[in-house]
């Protein structure tokens, strides 16, 4: 299979939580669209520092990872941004790799929205078709 990129909208969550409480304009907030490449094996949102800077987002933390090359690098884990693709949206806690050119989408941005890659297509789709359906793991309900 091939690599499957999809376009998505990242947004500063700060700035979308701003302009929900009237604290600023809706053009006042950081938003960039950008082809990610659709990562199976990437736990989660990958940015690159330009990205990071574009759309303010300030650090929050570090963490030890080890690639899948094997190689030991220290990750940035910075604000929450969401995370737009169609008709379907999420937020999460970007990671920032040095060096890192594309952006990634990974397991946890394509879970939250219901998304899959169609092999046979090579596209990102919907799991359950045009209708986003949310799924709690190990939850009962009575």
């Amino acid at each position: 299979m091939g690599a499957v990129y999809a376009e998505i909208t990242l947004k500063n969550a700060f700035d979308v939580a701003s302009h929900k409480r009237g604290l600023i304009k809706e053009e006042q907030i950081r938003q960039t669209t950008v082809q990610a490449l659709v990562d199976t094996g990437a736990p989660t949102l990958i940015i690159n520092e330009a990205t990071r800077r574009e759309l303010g987002l300030e650090l929050c933390g570090v963490r030890p990872t080890r690639m899948a090359n094997e190689t030991r690098e220290t990750i940035k884990i910075v604000e929450a941004a969401e995370v737009h693709w169609k008709n379907r949206e999420m937020t999460c806690q970007p990671w920032v790799i040095s060096g890192s050119g594309e952006i990634l989408l990974g397991v946890i941005p394509l879970e939250n929205m219901d998304l899959m890659v169609d092999p046979i297509n090579q596209v990102l789709t919907g799991v359950h078709g045009e209708e986003e359906i949310g799924h709690l793991v190990g939850v009962r309900f009575a």
